[in-house]
């Protein structure tokens, strides 16, 4: 072979090279953001199940308007996305935690208002 040819596979060689490190780039970072969607989700889920036991009556096994006594259902408590847990449980508001499956650094802390809603996430690790 000659010099030009030997540069030219060296050339195409270190191309293919990049490409697959940003492909490989990109495919991390879309895992990190799909984990986290799924976190967001999994959270909304049991926000909405702890509003719908703050508004029940505690004669129908409900909270009448207190989270205090809230408990995250067994099979909520962790899936294949990350696992949950109630961190400040208080009578107008509640605060959850997940904690990502796949990096235990990686966290999400959101605030459940007395309507029902998500407000203050805090992202942590490879979330931010």
């Amino acid at each position: 072979m000659g010099q030009q040819q030997l540069l030219l596979v060296i050339v195409g060689v270190i191309i293919v090279g990049l490409a697959i490190t940003v492909g490989l780039s990109l495919f991390d970072a879309q895992s990190i953001a799909s984990n986290r969607d799924a976190m967001i989700t999994d959270l909304q889920h049991i926000s909405l199940l702890a509003y719908q036991y703050r508004i029940t009556l505690r004669t129908m096994g409900g909270g009448q308007g207190d989270y205090t006594t809230f408990i995250i259902p067994l099979h909520m408590r962790s899936n294949g996305n990350g696992t949950y847990s109630i961190t400040d449980p208080q009578v107008n508001s509640l605060t959850l935690q997940g904690v990502s499956t796949n990096n235990a650094a990686n966290t999400i802390t959101v605030t459940v208002d007395s309507h029902g809603k998500l407000g203050d996430l805090t992202f942590a690790g490879e979330f931010q």
